[in-house]
């Protein structure tokens, strides 16, 4: 059985975020709002619980998911390296809009799916977010939908399509236009964006000094 907290209440805030830690401490999958749609995440370093958010959306390990921090030093225990061109991107754009590929440190024990050897970070703009990141660590999170569907702007949209197999949901409020993140992937010899979402490939462009092609 699932529990929705209002997350626009201090008291409620309050208890949804004790609920949500332990959930995720306990491998059990929850929903958070972010700055882009709403998430549903878990441990990142849960196995198990990553396949059960993969069941939950119905999607499979081809399509891996990315992890949300709640800090900026987080990512350097996450990846091989940090290149200045990150560096550069985290200063612009975090917490925001932005998604980072990186090769992932080959010694963290995790299986966030067909990866290839990278990861795909994010710091979100979200105080509900950012809170709970930073009282359990990095989170595997994808978007709050069924795969094929529309991606959830509320919590109550989130809940329609993934129901009980989410322990706790944290409503904060309406997103917005559901809008994703745009990624960016720097694990080659040039910066590639390969989504490009609520931040320009101009506005990365001119972050980074150079152009930057598009996938595809």
């Amino acid at each position: 059985m699932s529990t929705v907290y209002d997350c626009g209440h201090r008291e409620s805030r309050h208890d949804g975020l004790l609920a949500a830690a332990g959930a995720v401490r306990s491998g059990r999958l929850v929903v958070l709002p972010t700055d882009t749609v709403y998430g549903i995440g878990c441990d990142a370093f849960d196995s198990g619980a990553v396949r059960s958010l993969l069941r939950a959306k119905n999607r499979g390990p081809e399509m891996p998911v990315g992890v949300l921090v709640g800090s900026w030093s987080t990512i350097d225990g996450l990846v091989l390296g940090v290149p200045e061109q990150a560096r550069t991107l985290i200063e612009a754009f975090w917490p925001g809009d932005l998604s980072l590929v990186l090769s992932h440190a080959p010694s963290l024990a995790w299986d966030l799916g067909s990866t290839r050897g990278t990861v795909m970070l994010r710091m979100p703009l979200h105080p509900v977010a950012i809170e709970l990141l930073r009282e359990v660590g990095p989170m595997a999170v994808s978007s709050a939908n069924r795969s094929g569907q529309p991606p959830a702007a509320t919590a109550e949209e989130a809940r329609e399509q993934l129901g009980d197999s989410v322990s706790v949901y944290l409503d904060g409020g309406p997103t917005g236009e559901p809008v994703p993140s745009t990624v960016v992937d720097l694990t080659g010899d040039q910066p590639v964006v390969l989504r490009e979402g609520a931040v320009s490939t101009a506005a990365v462009s001119e972050a980074l000094g150079v152009e930057v092609s598009t996938a595809g």
